[in-house]
């Protein structure tokens, strides 16, 4: 069944794709420029125009069909399992183990942090 509304789906990407290249450019793109003048309403819809509309909802209802297909074979189940693969069991840390200093939140200052000193580590005299 998904491969039949698959191949249906690429048939009609490619319908869609010839049609709108075969319509009449209006010019000007984003609606800038056109027709201009008295002649601002919309245009008559043309039998092009209209396939364009058909194979689009049938490109849309072909990809929501899809999307449910694939999300109910993957219900459930992960790309491990699918592979007959075992997930490890997550380490817990004890918290004792951690020193106090991770725990606390840094205290915020004004001062700006400084980068250490050059000087100590290169040797004096040039």
């Amino acid at each position: 069944m998904e491969n039949v509304i698959l191949t249906i789906h690429l048939i009609l990407a490619l319908l869609l794709i010839g049609t709108v290249l075969l319509q009449r450019s209006e010019g000007g793109g984003l609606g800038i420029g056109g027709s201009g003048g008295a002649k601002t309403g919309r245009t008559k819809a043309t039998a092009l125009t209209k396939v364009t509309w058909i194979l689009a909802v049938g490109f849309i209802i072909t990809s929501i069909s899809l999307t449910l297909i694939s999300v109910k074979k993957s219900a459930g189940s992960s790309v491990v399992e699918q592979f007959g693969g075992t997930l490890p069991e997550p380490k817990a840390l004890p918290l004792d183990s951690l020193s106090g200093d991770l725990l606390t939140p840094p205290v915020a200052t004004d001062s700006p942090v400084a980068p250490p000193r050059a000087d100590a580590t290169q040797p004096a005299g040039n």
